[in-house]
């Protein structure tokens, strides 16, 4: 038999927290299941200054478990497990099937995804060590522990123009590396970059390695058409590439765009399938951060909150 239930939070970040105390204070008993990174993207942040409340900042994992213990203060379920399978109604009041674990049923008149979006990253060893030791997918949540220092930007797109030009209100200097001999950033970014006096591009260029063992010293650079490698001294690397949302499991089901954020109406977290919402990094391409993450999960809740009651 499935398991019926008023609310599913799918995802366990800042979004699904909150959507979590909010559903939860409206006494709509709601069961989150986590998916295997429990507290999402942030827990792989070791500081964070910038979310209101922690006038002394705190680290990812630690406001993660604060948000957790909240949302289950108020009744919420939390349940690590992941989502394998939906078939998403497309009627008014319809109810939503959702397999966790390839085995266990679910049956939820509403459902709220904040699965999140992952960082694209290099994936060689050295990089992924020192993750949260010196190297972010962020500008914007970790610039600030980097003020007046030397950093890299790897990436040649928009996104690492942005950094880039937001790390230089900052750091000292901002290397950025190009894997190829041209930016595929649009020409009013380009030019931004090339105004600012303290970037430096280095083309046709990519990370061989970085350095360090606990936190980053520097990066071992590569050209790829000379093969000459440098090593260029900095403690910040920001990995700018993109991001992947976590959407693949509402592919043909619910409304997204070309690269797989689910697409939500007007102001609101509404997809287009009535009941289902979404909040979060699967949502947000502009922002992605966790404040404005947990401002989605809040309108997530509110939505479901005002669609069961419309039913009733």
């Amino acid at each position: 038999m499935a398991e019926k239930i008023k609310c599913l939070i799918i995802g366990s970040g800042p979004a699904g927290y909150s959507a979590a105390i909010y559903a939860a204070r409206a006494d709509m008993k709601p069961v989150m299941y986590t998916g295997m990174q429990m507290g999402g993207q942030l827990t792989t942040t070791t500081e964070v200054d910038n979310f209101p409340g922690y006038p002394n900042g705190t680290d990812g994992t630690a406001m993660m478990n604060d948000l957790q213990k909240q949302a289950e203060r108020f009744g919420t379920e939390v349940r690590f497990g992941m989502v394998t399978k939906v078939e998403l109604n497309d009627k008014i009041g319809g109810i939503h099937k959702v397999i966790v674990d390839e085995s266990i049923e679910i049956e939820a008149q509403t459902v709220i995804i904040s699965t999140g979006a992952t960082a694209k990253y290099l994936g060689i060893e050295s990089e992924q060590r020192l993750i949260g030791g010196g190297v972010s997918a962020c500008a914007t949540c970790d610039g600030f522990f980097y003020k007046g220092q030397d950093v890299v930007v790897v990436g040649a797109g928009d996104t690492a123009a942005e950094e880039a030009t937001y790390l230089a209100n900052i750091c000292k200097k901002v290397t950025i590396l190009v894997r190829k001999d041209f930016m595929r950033a649009s020409k009013a970014m380009q030019h931004r970059v090339h105004k600012t006096k303290n970037i430096e591009v280095l083309y046709n260029t990519e990370i061989d390695e970085v350095l360090g063992d606990n936190v980053v010293e520097g990066v071992r650079a590569v050209n790829n058409q000379t093969k000459e490698k440098i090593e260029i001294p900095v403690t910040g690397v920001f990995i700018a590439i993109g991001h992947k949302p976590n959407s693949d499991l509402f592919k043909g089901v619910l409304d997204m765009d070309e690269v797989g954020y689910l697409i939500t109406k007007g102001k609101s977290t509404k997809t287009n399938l009535p009941g289902v919402f979404a909040a979060g990094d699967i949502q947000d391409k502009e922002y992605r951060q966790a404040v404005t993450a947990a401002g989605t999960g809040c309108m997530a809740a509110l939505d479901a909150e005002r669609y069961l009651g419309a039913l009733k």
